[in-house]
């Protein structure tokens, strides 16, 4: 605790009054300003709450000034250099990384919780064939609640884990079900003998209900870690909007599994989770690699609308180390996949002109996480409407380790941000027959 502090005075009532400011191990100082209310008579005002910490956390830290990302303190390059997608998983939920009898029993566990009811299977019978998958998946995660009810009870510790491993196990099931639902093909069941990431893409490709798989496309090891890759890079990235999402209605003493079900809601948008989506639609709309010039040109016009999806970040203001990561896995799996596809072609020829062009360079609007991952996973054969989905199954892991941190405290204060009203003023009711 720093023994800091930020003096505010009201220029008009001369009143002074010092907030202590709270120092992380990490970054930026906090000032609590709890009680400025209580002391002016007013509220801070911070639309999106970019500047507002909301929370006290462990988990992920980010320093987008010097693209510095690290989970539990572990650099996000060399988690990904060196661990499977369920050593991260296990790490953000617990705080450090599994030792080989922990990683073991976690990856049964997990495994063991990949089933999902047979009722629940069902459930999906009530969408329309062509719902998109998004959809199928906040209904059918909400709905969890109503088939695994007998370890809902949030004060319980043991309760709490059982329901963050429950999620993270079913997710993958969850959504290659919502994918085999809208093509029409039977549901495929987890099997116990594969890993995370090749037990999802089996479940979405196989060809029939009976686990065949054709192991020289979708369990081939450069594919499998291109998706291990993602879903590491995928799996935090602190208080984001969908984070925050759980968070909040984690504060109202919901269950885990309807504070879930609203984040992917929140990730659904495409200004979140929707973002590498936006790449397809963009080279859809840049159509050959003839035309990269021209777009170019239109991006650096501000009075043109058009912006190149996948460029720049919010948070990361020289470069994302995501991306850094995965452009080269990017490319492996090009070379690797050996698809005629002009799609990837304009890709990497919008990439390289990107890359070298001085605006590009000054503004630091290098290619982000979104561009190369969206490239992936079309090279994965995923379909564009399923991009979400795989941001979801990844950033579960993240949803539910806030969730267990945040249930963790003695007292939660539930989420209730303040105002500015604009509204009209007091005013007198008048009967209709007299307006």
């Amino acid at each position: 605790m720093s023994n800091d502090t930020l003096l505010i005075k009201h220029t008009v009532s001369g009143k002074e009054a010092e907030y202590p400011l709270l120092k992380g191990v990490l970054g930026a100082d906090s000032a609590d300003l709890r009680s400025l209310n209580k002391d002016f008579g007013c509220y801070s005002y911070d639309p999106g709450f970019t500047i507002t910490a909301s929370c006290k956390s462990k988990i992920t830290y980010i320093d987008g000034d010097k693209g510095i990302l690290l989970y539990r303190g572990y650099p996000i390059e060399q988690l990904a250099e060196h661990c499977e997608f369920m050593e991260v998983a296990y790490l953000l939920m617990n705080g450090e990384l599994p030792d080989v009898t922990q990683l073991r029993d976690f990856n049964e566990e997990i495994s063991d919780r990949a089933i999902i009811h047979e009722a629940l299977r069902k459930f999906f019978d009530g969408f329309h064939y062509d719902a998109h998958p998004m959809a199928m998946l906040v209904g059918v995660v909400g709905s969890l609640s109503a088939f695994y009810h007998s370890e809902l009870n949030v004060k319980d510790l043991e309760h709490r884990r059982i329901c963050a491993t429950r999620m993270i196990g079913k997710m993958p099931t969850i959504a290659a079900a919502s994918y085999r639902h809208s093509i029409g093909r039977p549901f495929v069941y987890p099997r116990m003998d594969l890993n995370y990431c090749e037990n999802f893409l089996n479940m979405m490709f196989s060809r029939s209900s009976q686990n065949y798989i054709d192991q020289q496309h979708y369990i081939d090891p450069t594919l499998v870690k291109a998706l291990n890759l993602l879903f590491i890079l995928h799996a935090d990235h602190e208080q984001n909007a969908s984070t925050s999402t759980v968070r909040l209605v984690g504060s109202t003493g919901a269950n885990p599994y309807a504070c879930v079900a609203a984040g992917i809601a929140a990730l659904w948008g495409p200004l979140h989770g929707g973002a590498n989506e936006a790449v397809l639609n963009m080279l859809a709309e840049i159509g050959v690699a003839e035309n990269v010039p021209k777009y170019i040109a239109k991006a650096k016009d501000h009075n043109d609308p058009f912006r190149l999806a996948g460029f720049g970040h919010r948070v990361y203001k020289n470069f994302d180390p995501r991306a850094i990561i995965i452009r080269k896995t990017c490319h492996e799996v090009l070379t690797k996949a050996s698809i005629n596809d002009p799609l990837f072609d304009l890709a990497l020829v919008l990439e390289e002109q990107a890359l070298k062009d001085e605006y590009f360079i000054e503004k630091k609007l290098y290619p982000n996480v979104d561009f190369y991952s969206g490239i992936i996973y079309k090279a994965l054969n995923i379909p564009v409407n399923m991009f979400t989905v795989m941001f979801a199954i990844a950033r579960t892991s993240g949803w539910v380790s806030h969730w267990l941190e945040s249930m963790e405290e003695s007292s939660i204060p539930i989420g209730r941000p303040r105002q500015l009203y604009l509204g009209p003023e007091t005013r007198e009711f008048i009967p209709i027959n007299e307006r």
